[in-house]
């Protein structure tokens, strides 16, 4: 299902076509097409925050600066799934998810004898400060601090693009029917159906949910090496 034929089905499914609307002014509009855009994009937050797809992980590598205890994290970074680092034989060593305060205890002082090394744990760190002003952008706080420029690895969730913008997307053309209730929900809720209608739009989109989850927190999780992921039993 691409985003024009969603739309179609939204549209047919509601009985609706979501006329435009005028905001706090005249000059002000909120198009029909606009309306739809934030019923997918609502839809599509709330499922990405409920099932871990494979599709929502992203990989990059990068490189430590010696003596730097900070990395940054990537634009669209939203949590991580692992973080490795590779030593100079190509060797992989995967570095343990710890609070801020576990570091600056076990390394008070960050460039002091004994408290460099290659790193073995990391904390999310930020958002950073630019001046006074905070900024969104998040840093990880290393431990013990690089003693060179190793290369790293981070594997991250982040949300993919939306089929707003790219037309098709992997939930679009994989699992159509959580999409399309999920967006369905938000409709109607947007023109206040009667609670008959929303209770069985409901339904229908707790059902793709539970067939979702089974496939992205299920089938494709089996063999994931670390507990701390979501893995649903498949029955």
């Amino acid at each position: 299902m691409n985003y024009t034929e969603l739309k179609k089905a939204i549209r047919g499914y509601v009985e609706n076509d979501f006329p435009t609307i005028n905001l706090t002014d005249s000059s002000t509009v909120w198009s029909s097409d606009d309306q739809l855009a934030t019923f997918v994009q609502q839809a599509e937050q709330r499922i990405f925050n409920t099932i871990q797809f494979p599709s929502l992980r992203k990989n990059m590598t990068g490189l430590l600066v010696a003596n730097n205890q900070y990395l940054s994290c990537p634009d669209d970074f939203l949590a991580p799934y692992s973080l490795a680092v590779i030593d100079t034989d190509g060797s992989y060593y995967y570095l343990l998810n710890k609070d801020v305060n576990f570091i600056r205890e076990s390394f008070p002082q960050p460039t002091g004898a004994g408290n460099t090394g290659k790193p073995y744990c990391y904390a999310i760190f930020g958002p950073k400060t630019s001046g006074s002003t905070i900024t969104n952008e998040l840093s990880f706080l290393l431990g013990p601090t690089p003693d060179y420029g190793y290369q790293v690895e981070l594997h991250f969730y982040y949300y993919p693009e939306s089929i707003v913008t790219a037309g098709t997307t992997w939930l679009s053309e994989n699992f159509d029917s959580v999409l399309l209730y999920g967006a369905l929900r938000e409709g109607y809720f947007f023109i206040k159906a009667d609670a008959d209608m929303m209770a069985k739009v409901e339904e229908k989109y707790k059902e793709a949910i539970i067939l979702a989850k089974r496939l992205g927190d299920g089938l494709e999780r089996q063999d994931a090496y670390r507990s701390g992921q979501v893995r649903d039993k498949v029955v």
